[in-house]
């Protein structure tokens, strides 16, 4: 009986863990909708809007976090993105929308030692009261969206995965460089929904 009781509670620690790291599995349904400017404290302690960005055409969106393994994968890469996008008037923002509370690595002091230690180029913003993680639907980390400004509203024209191949970023076919390409171009974003996969964000309420 003891044998058994371990067996289900190890079983049972596992699903736990997989239900902690893996985000849903489904495609988001939010491309095409509206998100709101927002109001964020970034790692150098400064308070960061999209109204900021007076000639922005766009924004690459990515929620992240300093504790998912497979976020961590993605720094070079988001600094990639930035300096080749923000010239071209779609910089990239980067959302910690992790719950400090549950995680004590989430802290703003650690955000701060991670953009510098990582040397990012892109905004690192705190979410800390994870209003704007709600605004955009966002599930775990790393997520990515592009949103657009169309007649003065900022839509969302791709959401899911930052590229298709977290370890090998030599051979990944980059989503999110995709979307903004399209629509730099005055083009339909091609591939607007993608699956994408992390460590869950858990709200508080």
């Amino acid at each position: 009986m003891k044998r058994l009781f371990k067996c289900f509670a190890g079983i049972g620690l596992l699903i736990m863990i997989l239900s902690f790291v893996m985000a849903d599995h489904h495609i988001n349904n939010n491309v095409g909708g509206n998100v709101k400017d927002f109001t964020l404290r970034n790692s150098n302690n400064k308070i960061i809007s999209l109204s900021n960005f007076k000639n922005a055409k766009g924004f690459m969106i990515v929620f992240t976090c300093n504790h998912c393994p497979f976020a961590k994968l993605y720094t070079q890469r988001l600094n990639e993105l930035n300096k080749k996008y923000a010239p071209l008037g779609v910089p990239l923002l980067a959302i910690n929308s992790m719950d400090t509370l549950l995680y004590k690595e989430e802290s703003f002091v650690q955000m701060r030692q991670r953009a510098k230690s990582e040397k990012f180029n892109f905004q690192y913003l705190q979410d800390g009261d994870q209003a704007v993680g709600k605004n955009f639907g966002a599930k775990h980390t790393p997520q990515a969206f592009v949103i657009w400004n169309v007649k003065g509203e900022w839509v969302i024209k791709y959401s899911g995965a930052i590229d298709d191949d977290g370890e090998n970023p030599q051979k990944a076919n980059s989503y999110i460089s995709n979307a903004v390409k399209d629509l730099l171009s005055q083009r339909a974003v091609s591939l607007p929904e993608t699956e994408s996969f992390g460590c869950k964000i858990f709200y508080r309420r």
